[in-house]
C-alpha cells in the first residue's frame, strides 16, 4: 500500500499499511503474512532495488503475482548477522551462492526470495554481506517440506538450500557488501509491523474474552458478574490501553521518519510481551473452551509466542536498548 504508484502500489503512507495489520488482527488472521511480503520485503527493492529490478520484481509483487520472502536465518545463526555462512562468490557476471536459511516465512510459496549472504572474505561477516535475490526455478535452489509450527497455521515456513546456485549479478539488491546498512535502515519498520499486529491481537483477544464471559454462566450468573473476574479485565484493560498508545507513537513517529532503532527495538519487545501475557489471561478466562484449537482464543494463543521471537529475540531488542543508555 505504501509503495510509489509508479512501482506499482497506490502511493499511500505507512499507517495505511497498518490499518490493514489491524483489521487482519481483529479478524484473527494472524497467519496470512501480507506484512511480510508489502511492508518488509517490498520496501527494500522499492528503496534500493534497480530500474529493472523494480520493474521485474516489484511490479508483479504489488499485483500479486510474484510472492516474496526474505532469507536471513541459518540452521546455525539466527539473530547473529556474524554466524551467517550462506555466502555467494563471484564468478564472472554472476554469483554463486550456497548454503541454507530455514524458518523462512513464504518459504514453499515464494517466487523471489532475497537472500542475506556473504560476499567479502576475511572481514566482520555484519559489514561483508550483500542481498541477492534467488529466484524459483534457478538450478540449485530447492526447498524442504513446509515445517509444521505451533502456531500460525495459515502461513508456510520452509528450510531452503542453495547448492551452487548461479545468480545473475544483476540480482544484487542495493549493492555488494552493503546488506548490513540497508537491514539497519528497513528492521525498525519490521519491528514496528510486529508491535502494530500484536496490539490489534491483543484488542481482539480481549474482546473475545469480553463477550465470552458475558454469555458464560457459573454459580448462577455470567462470569461478568463476578468480582475477582472484572478486576482481571480491568488490569488486561488498563495494559493493552498503555500498548496502544506507545504503539500510536511510534506509528506517528515512523510515519514522519523519525523512529529510531531503539524506541522500534521498545515497541516490539513491549508488545510481543504483552500480546503473551493477554492470550495467557484470557485462555484461563476462557476455561476448558480456550484450551480447544478450534476456539479463537485457542489459536491465539499458540500464535501469539512467535511474535517475542522473529523479527529479532526480545533479547537482541533489550541490547539494541541498552546501548543508548551506557
Amino acid at each position: 500500500m505504501n509503495i510509489p504508484e509508479e512501482h506499482g502500489g497506490i502511493g499511500s503512507d505507512f499507517k495505511s499499511a497498518a490499518i490493514l495489520q489491524e483489521e487482519l488482527g481483529y479478524a484473527g488472521a494472524s497467519g496470512v503474512m501480507f506484512a511480510l511480503h508489502s511492508d518488509i520485503i517490498a520496501p527494500y527493492i522499492s528503496k534500493y532495488g534497480t530500474d529493472e529490478q523494480r520493474k521485474r520484481f516489484l511490479v508483479p509483487m504489488t499485483a500479486g503475482t510474484c510472492i516474496s520472502a526474505i532469507g536471513m536465518s541459518e540452521p546455525g545463526a539466527g539473530s547473529d548477522l556474524q554466524g551467517l555462512e550462506t555466502h555467494a562468490e563471484k564468478d564472472g557476471d554472476d554469483f554463486i551462492v550456497n548454503g541454507s536459511k530455514t524458518w523462512i516465512s513464504n518459504g514453499q510459496l515464494a517466487d523471489a526470495v532475497v537472500v542475506v549472504a556473504k560476499t567479502k572474505k576475511d572481514s566482520r561477516a555484519a559489514h561483508g554481506l550483500s542481498l541477492i535475490i534467488v529466484e524459483r526455478g534457478m538450478p540449485g535452489f530447492e526447498r524442504g517440506k513446509n515445517l509444521e509450527k505451533i502456531g500460525l497455521k495459515a502461513q508456510d515456513t520452509s528450510t531452503l538450500f542453495f547448492n551452487d546456485v548461479r545468480v545473475p549479478a544483476c540480482n544484487l539488491l542495493g549493492g555488494e557488501n552493503n546488506a548490513f546498512y540497508l537491514m539497519m535502515q528497513e528492521l525498525p519498520q519490521e519491528r514496528l509491523s510486529v508491535a502494530i499486529g500484536g496490539m490489534a491481537a491483543c484488542e481482539a483477544m480481549f474482546e473475545w474474552t469480553r463477550e465470552y464471559l458475558q454469555q458464560r454462566k457459573a454459580f448462577g450468573g455470567p462470569l461478568s458478574k463476578m468480582q475477582l473476574i472484572r478486576h482481571r479485565m480491568a488490569k488486561l484493560k488498563t495494559d493493552i490501553a498503555a500498548g496502544r498508545a506507545f504503539t500510536d507513537c511510534c506509528l506517528d513517529r515512523h510515519n514522519v521518519g523519525e523512529l529510531d532503532v531503539a524506541t522500534a527495538a521498545m515497541a516490539k519487545a513491549w508488545v510481543s510481551e504483552l500480546q503473551n501475557r493477554v492470550a495467557y489471561e484470557c485462555v484461563q478466562l476462557h476455561g476448558g473452551m480456550g484450551y480447544m484449537y478450534d476456539c479463537k482464543i485457542g489459536r491465539a494463543y499458540v500464535d501469539a509466542r512467535i511474535q517475542p521471537i522473529y523479527a529479532g529475540t526480545n533479547e537482541i531488542m533489550m541490547d539494541l536498548v541498552s546501548r543508548t543508555i551506557f
